[in-house]
């Protein structure tokens, strides 16, 4: 079993590169047991989502809130 902060890299890695069979095995492995990484990483891909629907919308004015 791979440690938290091993999760904590592969997380980050998977928005960068596709991870490896192995390491995705691992990964979800690691997941499915662990409650806080599985947060870890819902937050991680939304604020994947986010960023890249703020890169869609060049043209918007940001906000001055």
């Amino acid at each position: 079993m791979i440690s938290c902060k091993e999760v904590s890299r592969l997380v980050s890695a998977s928005l960068d590169r596709p991870l490896t069979l192995r390491e995705r095995f691992w990964l979800r492995l690691h997941l499915w047991r662990c409650r806080s990484c599985g947060n870890f990483a819902e937050q991680m891909n939304a604020m994947r989502a986010a960023m890249r629907r703020l890169a869609r919308s060049p043209d918007d004015p940001p906000d001055r809130g």
